[in-house]
């Protein structure tokens, strides 16, 4: 069994799941337009507590890292995701959930994606099934994941998308209460859990392995209106 380190960037973490955290740090905005780095604080919105969640019902022996980069609302910046990015490459994540969209493309992002990549970081960012590109999901170096109705738990599709690689069960972990019901972040949750699986058992090692690995698990090829079963 391989040691692992998972980095949720994300709102940050609440609870039991955030007791499983090895590290952690919120990255937000100074009054100069600097990003500053602090503790972090307990996650409000629930987010990023569930993708965690995800993660760790499916390799429960991981070690969670902890950038929080929400924090009172669901907005953020490039350049505070490029920070916390940043930091989970220092910290030694393996890979990095990034259940978010950003609109633009900015330069900051880009080359913490690069870096993280050039690094050996697996990273996984969420995108929409169809429409506009978003950030980070359609850099080269994040596998981009989409919710697909037609994946259950443990379940890939490959999706031929120009905007999504791969499409995953779009369903929270169970008990969410009132939280959102699910979409493509949750999405990018499940699929970083099966690669936190297969990372744990040695079974992949890069992030080109990790698409080789997701591709050939898939259930389904294309989209869904047109997706058939393979297997």
């Amino acid at each position: 069994m391989t040691l692992v380190k998972v980095g949720i960037l994300d709102s940050g973490l609440a609870g039991a799941v955030a007791a499983r955290a090895v590290a952690s740090a919120a990255f937000t905005l100074g009054p100069e337009g600097e990003i500053e780095r602090g503790a972090a604080e307990p996650d409000l919105i629930g987010h990023g507590t569930a993708i965690a969640r995800l993660v760790l019902e499916a390799a429960p022996e991981v070690e969670v890292v902890n950038a929080q980069i929400f924090s009172g609302g669901a907005t953020t910046t490039a350049a505070a995701a490029a920070a916390g990015l940043d930091w989970l490459r220092i910290e030694g994540a393996r890979l990095v959930s990034m259940s978010f969209g950003l609109r633009g493309d900015r330069g900051v992002l880009r080359y913490a994606c690069e870096e993280a990549a050039r690094a050996g970081i697996i990273l996984v960012g969420a995108a929409p099934a169809r429409g506009a590109p978003v950030f980070p999901s359609s850099y080269t170096e994040v596998i981009a994941v989409t919710g697909d109705a037609r994946c259950g738990l443990g379940q890939i599709s490959t999706l031929y998308n120009r905007v999504a690689e791969f499409g995953a069960c779009p369903r929270p972990p169970a008990n969410l209460g009132d939280r959102p019901i699910g979409g493509a972040s949750f999405a990018v949750g499940h699929a970083c859990g099966i690669l936190a699986r297969a990372l744990v058992d040695g079974r992949i090692a890069s992030a080109s392995a990790a698409r080789g690995f997701l591709d050939g698990m898939a259930h389904y090829r294309g989209r869904e209106c047109k997706g058939a079963e393979i297997g």
